[in-house]
């Protein structure tokens, strides 16, 4: 080591204290199981979700703390007219489809068979009941205008929300959340809330853009209302290279981090993520096909409605019901070593970004998802050595750099296979909890 002075850029800074100040009622740290909306659409018996107490203490004893959910404040808003519907919710799914079994059935999120009713408002009640007997808390976000309506039998949530004008969407749940949070304050839940998210992944959602001023007046207004919570709204992929576009009204950093890498290499290869592409599937898709595929015009799609109430694609619901697990996941891991560094790379320095943004804005850091990206239910490749080493690499940079709550993975939760992985999830979660 030398003493000469190597100027100010060689002098270390000390990253490793909280982005900002975190409520003193919640917890240090956040460990941080993703449950999305398949808390209440995989709940039906023999589910993932069917018994909520169970789920919740099962969580619990792998080490989690916090339980980050779509609480649905657009179905449950009074002022929408669709209480009967969320005190009986169908839940569907995507549908049966014509070749037997339904759509979505190999997908991730998305395999939910239905065939059950639910009362939303009941069941959120139970939760949160829940969480507090296991000392959890609850980060409440919306997938109302990006996938959650398209899991009902009955298209009047989808089009009832979808009826409000694009410009005044930000406004529709603001007045959601008001009346979601009164509620749940007065059913003695407030305490039990980490967070309030506007809507989940802002970006790729049908929404306007979070940096329009009707949108940040409206997160500046829900603020002000609840002073006392941290209210804010989430992005699939944040501006990290210019992230001054990021609005300064919201109240936390609750940030996504996928790098997809060879993932995305593989999705171009066999353009699984358009609509309306001549000649799908294509032959690199077909080699990947199994040998009991039936054609794309065989399989057919979901309803139309349910394709519009939701992001993902025709393409994706066949390509990812029908593709061969082992066949995708070789792929992957034979490209792999070519895009290992820079995928590295890019998680540790959107991380930084991410973490950066908040400390300058002095409000709480999360990565609320992560870490590759979409792949099928069935496929490994996240929950195996490779996708393992890149979360831990992920979570740990977040913190080193003071961030507040970070998931595993996002498909760390009881609805996808990665759930019996159980030894890992109970080190990660004590490290992050003890860090």
């Amino acid at each position: 080591m030398t003493d000469r002075y190597l100027g100010s850029g060689t002098v270390p800074i000390d990253v490793s204290g909280p982005t900002g100040t975190i409520p003193s009622h919640l917890p240090e740290r956040l460990a941080i199981t993703l449950w999305d909306f398949s808390w209440y659409t995989q709940a039906g018996a023999g589910q993932p979700y069917a018994d909520l107490d169970a789920a919740v203490a099962d969580a619990a004893s792998l080490g989690y703390n916090a339980i980050r959910i779509c609480a649905a404040p657009l179905l449950l808003s009074h002022s929408l007219g669709l209480a009967d519907l969320a005190q009986d919710l169908p839940i569907e799914g995507l549908g049966a489809s014509p070749t037997g079994g339904f759509y979505g059935q190999r997908t991730r999120w998305y395999d939910a068979p239905g065939g059950f009713r639910v009362d939303v408002r009941e069941r959120l009640d139970r939760l949160f009941r829940a969480a507090e007997r296991n000392n959890m808390v609850i980060l409440l976000a919306s997938w109302e205008y990006q996938q959650s309506p398209a899991f009902s039998a009955d298209p009047r949530w989808f089009e009832t929300i979808d009826s409000v004008s694009l410009a005044d969407r930000y406004d529709a749940l603001a007045a959601a959340w008001q009346d979601l949070i009164g509620w749940l304050s007065d059913r003695g839940h407030r305490q039990r809330i980490a967070m309030v998210e506007m809507h989940n992944e802002v970006d790729f959602s049908i929404l306007p853009d979070l940096a329009g001023e009707r949108a940040r007046a409206a997160v500046a207004d829900l603020r002000d209302a609840h002073p006392d919570l941290l209210i804010t709204a989430s992005y699939g992929k944040p501006p990290h290279l210019a992230m001054h576009r990021v609005p300064a009204e919201l109240g936390a950093a609750q940030f996504h981090v996928y790098s997809y890498g060879v993932l995305d290499e593989l999705q171009k290869r066999i353009d699984i993520r358009s609509e309306g592409t001549e000649g799908f599937p294509n032959e690199a898709l077909q080699s990947l096909l199994r040998d009991d595929a039936p054609s794309f015009a065989e399989y057919g799609c979901p309803a139309e409605w349910k394709l519009r109430a939701t992001v993902v694609t025709d393409q994706m619901v066949y390509g990812y019901d029908w593709v061969d697990p082992r066949a995708w996941d070789a792929w992957l891991n034979e490209h792999y070593p070519a895009f290992a560094a820079v995928m590295h790379r890019e998680i540790e320095s959107r991380v930084i970004a991410v973490a950066e943004w908040a400390r300058w804005r002095s409000v709480p850091a999360v990565i609320g998802e992560g870490w590759i990206g979409y792949t099928p239910r069935d496929g490994s490749f996240e929950e195996g050595e490779t996708g393992r080493a890149l979360a831990e690499h992920g979570i740990r940079t977040a913190l080193a750099h003071g961030v507040w709550g970070v998931v595993l993975s996002s498909n760390a939760a009881p609805h996808h296979p990665m759930w019996q992985q159980r030894d890992w999830q109970a080190r990660v979660n004590a490290e992050i909890l003890s860090t």
